[in-house]
């Protein structure tokens, strides 16, 4: 392998790609401010929005990368999940708001904007009621097309599920809630995964270092939040605060067995619907 002029010889890079979103942010906050020793790794990163980093993964673009669940349905064969770094809301999740009154019995007449087909919060909203229209808008704008009429109803994913209600929206349907009450177990929505043709040596050896990134970050509470609130689309820090606190708690250090188990439920469901056309054969790096 080529040695850059800025790397030292017997440096390996490792590309690392996730979202700009303040929970992924604050994870990674330990390795993209080098307060962490990576012996002769140089971890290169890169953020894109959730959607592009699904579609990058089809394609084995970064060596490791975010992704949603539903999504690893299809890269299973290029990547394994690492046991940390998920994004797992136990007893909450992603939410169906609208406009009037709605009962969560109406959703497979309405027309639902949605934040992409390969998220884990169309997938579960697709195991709950499969009839639905729906219309894909980027998640930051999803507020605004319920707001205008354009959809009966938006699936909200990021900072929205916490300030719907302050836009004069109304929830419909949370489907963490919902998937507690189906199966007592936490609703996964995204994970890290690594490149299966690293090697196995090698994927331990990154996957130690990105659980460390994730220990300080939580060590380091307050000086992780103010790195990571450069990149919450100017939510006020309380509001920040609290999105980080429920995307990155103890299930983001280690899935454990509900995790997983969440996890390859989720996908069996997936599978069992129809929605994802092939059973996904769910492997963690150890």
């Amino acid at each position: 392998m080529a040695v850059n002029a800025n790397e030292t010889p017997g440096t390996r890079k490792i590309t690392v790609a996730h979202s700009p979103d303040s929970d992924d942010a604050f994870m990674f906050y330990g390795l993209a401010t080098n307060k962490l020793e990576t012996g002769n790794l140089k971890f290169e990163h890169t953020l894109k929005d959730i959607q592009s980093l699904n579609e990058d993964a089809r394609n084995g673009v970064f060596d490791v990368t975010a992704i949603s669940f539903h999504a690893y349905a299809y890269v299973a064969d290029k990547y394994a999940l690492l046991p940390h770094g998920a994004s797992i809301g136990d007893k909450y999740g992603p939410i169906v708001v609208s406009r009037e009154p709605r009962s969560k019995n109406d959703i497979g007449s309405m027309k639902i904007a949605v934040p992409g087909e390969l998220t884990s919060a169309y997938l579960a909203l697709k195991i709950f009621d499969p009839d639905f229209e729906h219309v894909v808008v980027p998640f930051d704008q999803i507020i605004d097309t319920v707001l205008k009429g354009d959809a009966d109803a938006g699936l909200l994913i990021h900072e929205g599920q916490l300030f719907y209600s302050q836009k004069g929206l109304l929830k419909v349907l949370d489907l963490g809630e919902w998937w507690h009450e189906k199966t007592g177990l936490p609703l996964p929505m995204g994970g890290n995964v690594i490149r299966r043709d690293l090697g196995r040596e090698l994927m331990q050896q990154v996957s130690k270092y990105l659980h460390r990134s994730i220990a300080y970050s939580m060590d380091h509470r307050e000086d992780a939040l103010t790195y990571a609130m450069q990149f919450a689309r100017d939510m006020q820090p309380e509001l920040a605060d609290r999105f980080v606190a429920m995307w990155v708690n103890d299930l983001t250090l280690d899935y454990g067995d509900r995790g997983r188990k969440a996890v390859r439920l989720l996908l069996e469901e997936g599978f069992k619907a129809g929605i994802i056309p092939h059973p996904v054969d769910v492997e963690f790096v150890e």
